[in-house]
């Protein structure tokens, strides 16, 4: 069954980060389409064939002309969608003072009477809207954190949805330091494989090295050291609202000390619950 969810509200009141965390959590947000196009992106969703089962529409800056759109297509959507919501944001006119004070930002409905009588002029025009929203949030009194983890309680659908993606990389570092890594670890203080003839061409899959490289009391200990590291930081990052972590593991060429610990790395995180993808980027070279 598809789910469509209208997200809209007053302009410095959250919506572009409600925006990033519905996309998240497995929505496919569309900023600021034309209503008259929702219509046509909804019939496309319905075909059969269609992987995407989440639609975002992100909608609203305020005008007039906007909010007459707006509720027609809502409407539309009601009687042809199984799963419709709509999401209103809202929040007081001192904290969207603040907000466009502290950023200098324009606001979209600016005119020469004050950036209040702006704010004032668009909460009027959006009321419609908002009387109609299924879910409406004040975000006033919220960081982006505090947003984000509302969003989270009502939209997203499992527990899959709620948990932070990780991945794991191997590499090596004569070949450069990933630039996408969030940790990076260097285990080349543990003994090299390298350096021993029978396994210098083999890599850190094969159990011959792997048994190598873990026999050592140094490498039991770094992976007793960061499982209890991480078991420490992974829920803190959750809690914290972090979507995406990346863990780097690097040794001098990438092909044996890294590919071990990642993996095993990998299987004691999996454990706590986290499932990580592990990449091995230089164990071919």
């Amino acid at each position: 069954m598809t789910q469509y969810l209208f997200a809209t509200g007053l302009s410095g009141a959250g919506r572009s980060s409600a925006a990033a965390t519905l996309e998240d959590l497995g929505w496919f947000v569309i900023d600021n389409l034309p209503p008259s196009l929702i219509g046509k992106v909804v019939e496309l969703s319905e075909q059969r064939g269609s992987e995407q089962e989440k639609f975002c529409f992100v909608l609203g800056r305020g005008g007039p002309e906007i909010v007459n759109e707006i509720i027609p297509s809502i409407k539309s959507l009601r009687e042809k969608a199984s799963s419709l919501q709509v999401l209103f944001l809202d929040a007081s006119d001192e904290a969207l003072v603040n907000r466009y004070e502290g950023t200098r930002r324009r606001h979209p409905l600016e005119s020469d009477d004050g950036l209040l009588t702006s704010i004032k002029t668009e909460r009027e025009v959006m009321n419609d809207v908002r009387e109609i929203a299924d879910v409406v949030i004040d975000t006033s009194n919220l960081n982006v954190h505090e947003l984000r983890d509302q969003l989270v309680k009502l939209f997203a659908n499992t527990a899959q949805d709620r948990q932070m993606e990780l991945s794991i990389v191997s590499f090596g570092y004569k070949y450069g330091i990933p630039l996408d890594c969030d940790i990076v670890l260097d285990c080349r203080f543990l003994p090299n494989p390298h350096w021993v003839e029978e396994l210098r061409s083999h890599t850190g899959l094969e159990n011959s090295v792997r048994d190598f490289v873990l026999a050592s009391s140094d490498a039991l200990e770094l992976l007793l050291k960061l499982d209890d590291l991480f078991g420490f930081l992974l829920p803190a990052y959750t809690k914290e609202g972090k979507s995406y972590l990346s863990i780097g593991i690097g040794c001098t060429g990438g092909k044996h000390r890294s590919v071990v610990i990642a993996d095993e790395l990998a299987k004691r995180i999996n454990t706590r619950g986290f499932p990580a993808l592990v990449r091995h980027r230089d164990i071919e070279r």
